[in-house]
Protein backbone atom coordinates (compact mmCIF):
# COMPACT_ATOMS: atom_id res chain seq x y z
CA UNK A 1 0.00 0.00 0.00
CA UNK A 2 1.40 3.18 -1.26
CA UNK A 3 1.13 6.34 1.38
CA UNK A 4 1.85 10.08 1.34
CA UNK A 5 4.67 11.55 2.76
CA UNK A 6 3.25 13.66 5.64
CA UNK A 7 4.22 17.48 5.34
CA UNK A 8 6.95 19.06 7.57
CA UNK A 9 4.63 21.07 9.26
CA UNK A 10 2.26 18.00 9.97
CA UNK A 11 5.05 15.80 11.30
CA UNK A 12 6.26 18.63 13.86
CA UNK A 13 2.65 19.20 15.16
CA UNK A 14 2.26 15.36 15.41
CA UNK A 15 5.45 15.63 17.40
CA UNK A 16 4.35 18.35 19.50
CA UNK A 17 0.53 16.27 20.41
CA UNK A 18 3.23 13.80 21.65
CA UNK A 19 5.50 16.22 23.83
CA UNK A 20 2.84 17.97 25.70
CA UNK A 21 0.01 15.44 25.59
CA UNK A 22 -2.43 17.48 23.58
CA UNK A 23 -5.27 14.61 22.34
CA UNK A 24 -3.13 11.95 22.64
CA UNK A 25 -1.09 10.25 25.42
CA UNK A 26 2.04 12.26 26.21
CA UNK A 27 5.03 9.92 25.12
CA UNK A 28 8.27 11.66 24.77
CA UNK A 29 10.05 9.06 22.66
CA UNK A 30 6.84 9.12 19.89
CA UNK A 31 7.52 12.91 20.39
CA UNK A 32 11.26 12.67 19.09
CA UNK A 33 10.78 10.47 16.26
CA UNK A 34 8.22 13.14 15.05
CA UNK A 35 10.74 16.36 15.61
CA UNK A 36 13.43 14.45 14.23
CA UNK A 37 11.35 13.66 11.01
CA UNK A 38 10.30 17.52 10.81
CA UNK A 39 14.24 18.52 12.11
CA UNK A 40 15.85 16.27 9.31
CA UNK A 41 13.85 18.51 6.51
CA UNK A 42 15.03 22.02 8.10
CA UNK A 43 12.04 22.83 10.18
CA UNK A 44 13.51 25.37 13.11
CA UNK A 45 10.93 24.71 15.47
CA UNK A 46 11.34 21.15 15.62
CA UNK A 47 15.00 21.04 15.29
CA UNK A 48 15.06 23.34 18.91
CA UNK A 49 12.90 20.40 20.58
CA UNK A 50 15.03 18.07 19.50
CA UNK A 51 17.82 20.07 20.87
CA UNK A 52 15.77 20.47 24.11
CA UNK A 53 15.08 16.52 24.34
CA UNK A 54 18.64 15.97 23.86
CA UNK A 55 19.70 18.71 26.39
CA UNK A 56 17.69 17.03 29.16
CA UNK A 57 17.60 13.44 28.19
CA UNK A 58 13.83 13.24 27.60
CA UNK A 59 12.93 10.53 25.18
CA UNK A 60 16.25 9.99 24.08
CA UNK A 61 19.41 9.57 25.97
CA UNK A 62 21.36 12.94 27.00
CA UNK A 63 23.78 14.15 24.76
CA UNK A 64 24.99 17.36 25.05
CA UNK A 65 26.87 17.24 21.89
CA UNK A 66 23.65 16.41 19.90
CA UNK A 67 21.45 19.07 21.55
CA UNK A 68 24.28 21.82 20.93
CA UNK A 69 24.43 20.77 17.27
CA UNK A 70 20.65 20.51 17.11
CA UNK A 71 20.41 24.09 19.06
CA UNK A 72 23.21 25.93 16.32
CA UNK A 73 20.58 24.18 13.30
CA UNK A 74 17.38 26.12 14.96
CA UNK A 75 19.28 29.64 15.63
CA UNK A 76 21.19 29.81 12.49
CA UNK A 77 17.49 29.85 10.99
CA UNK A 78 16.53 32.41 13.92
CA UNK A 79 14.27 30.69 16.39
CA UNK A 80 14.27 32.86 19.86
CA UNK A 81 14.04 29.77 21.90
CA UNK A 82 17.43 28.19 20.08
CA UNK A 83 19.29 31.43 20.49
CA UNK A 84 19.00 31.76 24.37
CA UNK A 85 19.67 28.04 24.82
CA UNK A 86 22.62 27.79 22.92
CA UNK A 87 23.64 31.23 24.15
CA UNK A 88 23.33 29.31 27.75
CA UNK A 89 25.78 26.79 26.50
CA UNK A 90 28.52 29.60 25.79
CA UNK A 91 28.03 31.68 28.40
CA UNK A 92 28.35 27.91 30.49
CA UNK A 93 31.02 26.34 28.85
CA UNK A 94 28.78 23.37 27.67
CA UNK A 95 30.15 20.94 25.22
CA UNK A 96 31.98 24.38 23.76
CA UNK A 97 34.44 26.56 25.27
CA UNK A 98 33.36 29.32 27.36
CA UNK A 99 32.76 32.17 24.85
CA UNK A 100 30.65 35.41 26.93
CA UNK A 101 30.93 37.14 23.05
CA UNK A 102 29.42 34.85 21.42
CA UNK A 103 26.22 34.27 24.47
CA UNK A 104 26.31 37.71 24.33
CA UNK A 105 25.64 38.33 20.14
CA UNK A 106 22.78 35.05 20.52
CA UNK A 107 20.86 36.57 23.39
CA UNK A 108 20.87 39.59 21.66
CA UNK A 109 19.18 37.66 18.63
CA UNK A 110 16.68 36.12 20.99
CA UNK A 111 16.12 39.33 23.12
CA UNK A 112 15.18 41.37 20.27
CA UNK A 113 12.49 39.06 19.33
CA UNK A 114 11.29 39.40 22.73
CA UNK A 115 12.12 36.81 24.48
CA UNK A 116 12.23 37.59 28.26
CA UNK A 117 14.91 34.70 29.38
CA UNK A 118 17.40 36.48 26.76
CA UNK A 119 16.77 39.74 27.95
CA UNK A 120 17.19 38.98 31.54
CA UNK A 121 20.76 37.23 30.84
CA UNK A 122 21.74 40.25 28.39
CA UNK A 123 20.82 42.97 31.63
CA UNK A 124 23.41 40.40 33.70
CA UNK A 125 25.82 40.70 30.79
CA UNK A 126 25.80 44.47 30.92
CA UNK A 127 25.89 44.65 34.46
CA UNK A 128 28.86 42.07 35.22
CA UNK A 129 30.86 43.86 31.97
CA UNK A 130 30.78 40.03 30.53
CA UNK A 131 30.90 39.64 26.60
CA UNK A 132 30.65 43.15 26.28
CA UNK A 133 31.67 46.46 28.19
CA UNK A 134 29.95 47.11 31.37
CA UNK A 135 27.25 49.30 31.02
CA UNK A 136 24.71 49.43 33.76
CA UNK A 137 21.95 51.85 31.90
CA UNK A 138 22.02 49.13 29.37
CA UNK A 139 21.72 46.55 32.46
CA UNK A 140 18.83 48.35 33.23
CA UNK A 141 16.85 48.50 30.10
CA UNK A 142 17.02 45.02 29.46
CA UNK A 143 16.31 43.97 32.73
CA UNK A 144 12.83 46.24 32.12
CA UNK A 145 12.33 45.03 29.06
CA UNK A 146 12.31 41.26 30.51
CA UNK A 147 10.64 42.49 34.01
CA UNK A 148 7.65 43.93 32.43
CA UNK A 149 6.83 40.43 31.17
CA UNK A 150 6.67 39.64 34.50
CA UNK A 151 10.17 37.51 34.56
CA UNK A 152 10.78 37.11 38.36
CA UNK A 153 14.32 36.99 38.05
CA UNK A 154 14.65 40.44 35.90
CA UNK A 155 12.28 41.88 38.59
CA UNK A 156 14.45 40.80 41.16
CA UNK A 157 17.31 42.36 39.18
CA UNK A 158 15.37 45.61 38.66
CA UNK A 159 14.14 46.29 42.91
CA UNK A 160 18.14 45.69 43.36
CA UNK A 161 19.42 48.32 40.60
CA UNK A 162 16.79 50.80 42.19
CA UNK A 163 17.94 50.10 45.85
CA UNK A 164 21.59 50.89 44.91
CA UNK A 165 20.72 53.47 42.33
CA UNK A 166 22.96 51.22 39.60
CA UNK A 167 22.64 52.97 35.98
CA UNK A 168 19.01 54.67 37.66
CA UNK A 169 18.68 57.04 40.57
CA UNK A 170 17.92 55.83 43.61
CA UNK A 171 14.31 54.74 44.02
CA UNK A 172 13.40 52.90 47.86
CA UNK A 173 9.92 52.74 46.40
CA UNK A 174 10.39 51.43 42.92
CA UNK A 175 12.84 48.94 44.77
CA UNK A 176 9.79 47.88 47.11
CA UNK A 177 7.11 47.65 43.95
CA UNK A 178 9.96 45.38 41.91
CA UNK A 179 10.79 42.87 44.72
CA UNK A 180 7.31 42.40 45.86
CA UNK A 181 6.43 41.80 41.73
CA UNK A 182 9.46 38.76 42.34
CA UNK A 183 8.47 38.02 45.79
CA UNK A 184 4.87 37.19 44.56
CA UNK A 185 6.22 35.04 41.73
CA UNK A 186 7.92 32.50 44.30
CA UNK A 187 11.39 34.15 43.92
CA UNK A 188 12.66 33.46 47.18
CA UNK A 189 15.37 36.04 47.08
CA UNK A 190 12.93 38.74 46.49
CA UNK A 191 10.91 37.54 49.44
CA UNK A 192 13.63 37.33 51.39
CA UNK A 193 14.15 41.49 50.91
CA UNK A 194 11.10 41.97 50.94
CA UNK A 195 10.63 41.01 54.42
CA UNK A 196 13.86 43.11 55.62
CA UNK A 197 12.52 46.08 53.63
CA UNK A 198 8.73 45.77 55.83
CA UNK A 199 11.30 45.32 59.04
CA UNK A 200 13.25 48.08 58.29
CA UNK A 201 10.39 50.63 56.53
CA UNK A 202 12.47 50.64 53.15
CA UNK A 203 10.25 51.64 50.15
CA UNK A 204 7.56 51.41 52.49
CA UNK A 205 6.12 51.62 55.86
CA UNK A 206 7.15 49.38 58.78
CA UNK A 207 5.38 46.33 59.41
CA UNK A 208 7.03 43.92 61.34
CA UNK A 209 3.96 41.51 61.50
CA UNK A 210 3.79 41.60 57.03
CA UNK A 211 7.93 41.53 57.21
CA UNK A 212 7.71 38.31 58.89
CA UNK A 213 5.17 36.46 56.64
CA UNK A 214 7.66 37.46 53.94
CA UNK A 215 10.77 36.11 55.75
CA UNK A 216 8.73 33.00 57.04
CA UNK A 217 8.21 32.55 53.15
CA UNK A 218 11.73 32.48 51.99
CA UNK A 219 12.39 30.17 54.98
CA UNK A 220 10.21 27.74 53.77
CA UNK A 221 11.12 28.28 50.27
CA UNK A 222 14.96 26.94 51.50
CA UNK A 223 16.48 30.78 51.47
CA UNK A 224 19.17 30.74 53.85
CA UNK A 225 19.77 33.90 55.65
CA UNK A 226 16.01 33.83 56.41
CA UNK A 227 16.01 29.88 57.76
CA UNK A 228 19.32 32.04 59.92
CA UNK A 229 17.03 34.06 61.06
CA UNK A 230 14.51 32.05 62.63
CA UNK A 231 17.07 29.30 64.23
CA UNK A 232 18.44 32.44 65.92
CA UNK A 233 14.92 33.41 67.84
CA UNK A 234 14.84 29.38 68.82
Amino acid sequence: VQTCALPISAQYFIGEMYYFGKEVTQDNKVAFKWFEKSANQGDATAQYFIGLMYYLGRGVTQDYKEAFKWYEKSANQGNAKALLYLAEMYRLGIETNQDFNKAFKLYVGSANQGNADAQKYLGFLYEDGSGVTQDYKKAFEWYNKSAEQENADAQYSLGRIYAIGQGVTQDYKKAFEWYKKSAEQGNIDAQFTLGMMYHRGDGTAQNDEIAEIWLKKAAGNGHKDAISLFEDDQ
